[in-house]
């Protein structure tokens, strides 16, 4: 197995999704250092009001721009990325159905990458605009 792939089974587990995102039901479809994109369903992912938990769409943002910030360290020989930053803006309030999250990068440096994601209802309409920040380690 490469660094790379170790550092993504070490980060996410053996579903490419860790923990958190197999119970949330995250669904990895792509992944490469400029893009990758992930579902998740909005049903078990709901606040009291049964709109989907901004804390989801922080936890889906997250997921898609660790695996882009993994795949892009693998690069510069620093394949393992902690999270030192999320903010997101949720703009429309979803009930059902599936959500995809893209992440794209915004700046891949050495030692620090940030990446936006931008999560999307089935219509295609933005329900929800986060930006992360990782800083990448070596081995």
């Amino acid at each position: 197995m490469s660094t790379a792939a170790d550092g993504l089974q070490r980060l996410f587990g053996s579903a490419g999704g860790g923990s958190l995102g197999e119970r949330m039901g995250i669904e990895i479809t792509e992944a490469t250092p400029e893009r990758v994109v992930a579902t998740m369903p909005v049903e078990g992912n709901t606040q009291p009001y049964g709109l989907l938990h901004g804390g989801a769409s922080c936890v889906l943002a997250e997921t898609l721009g660790s695996v882009g910030a993994v795949l892009h360290g693998a690069t510069v020989d620093r394949p393992f990325a902690v999270g030192v930053d999320i903010n997101a803006t949720h703009h429309k309030g979803v009930r059902s159905g599936v959500v995809t999250g893209v992440a794209t990068p915004v700046h891949r440096g050495r030692t620090a990458v940030t990446y936006e994601i931008v999560i999307t209802d089935e219509d295609g309409e933005r329900v929800c605009t986060a930006r992360l920040t990782c800083l990448l380690r070596g081995v």
